[in-house]
């Protein structure tokens, strides 16, 4: 989960122009004492100026990278924080839950929500939703050694979010967007015999 989460991520730090947007963007703790704390950490802190750096660097002639690069043009920031321990529950579940009672707010709706007893893991995906269009997206996923939170800011056209599931380590979201599905190709031949 933690390699799917950070690979999403950084997926989506790989473009991007401005809108100037603050709504949808999530008040994240300082998390400072965590970072003494935990094995591993990770803080991404990319607002329109970086992501619009980023987007340069992706090639309009490989149809994943267009792909990406024309989701990411409408967004405005991308916020990640990780964390990983050597012990369970190193960290307070509040700091979570401080997170999640931002997400009560109007105009949020949660589309996914997973969990697991066996594995005790919990994995929650918000959508803003203002004047018919989604414009922020927060990922939550916190199991016994680790957690992250996963903040991005801007215009989020589901179609081309769910263009970019399987593609560049965005994960399937399972996101419906109303269009038929393009036909399957034909499966691959088998192999030659020998």
């Amino acid at each position: 989960m933690k390699l799917r989460l950070a690979l999403c991520a950084a997926a989506l730090l790989c473009a991007v122009p401005a809108l100037g947007q603050d709504r949808g963007l999530l008040k994240l703790p300082a998390f400072a004492g965590l970072e003494a704390k935990a094995s591993e950490s990770v803080q991404v802190n990319v607002d329109s100026k970086l992501l619009g750096l980023a987007c340069r660097f992706l090639n309009s002639d490989d149809p994943e990278q267009a792909a990406a690069q024309k989701f990411c043009t409408s967004l405005t920031g991308v916020y990640v924080r990780q964390f990983t321990f050597d012990s369970d529950y190193a960290y307070p579940k509040s700091d979570i839950d401080g997170i999640r009672q931002q997400l009560l707010a109007p105009g949020w709706s949660q589309v996914v929500g997973a969990r697991s007893r066996k594995e005790n893991t919990d994995v929650n995906v918000f959508i803003l939703v203002e004047g018919g269009k989604a414009r922020s997206l927060a990922i939550i996923a916190s199991e016994p050694r680790e957690f992250t939170i996963v903040n991005v800011i801007g215009n989020i056209d589901l179609e081309q979010l769910h263009d970019l599931e399987g593609n560049f380590g965005v994960p399937r979201l399972g996101i419906e967007t109303g269009k038929k599905p393009d036909k399957a190709p034909p499966p691959p031949p088998p192999p030659p015999k020998k």
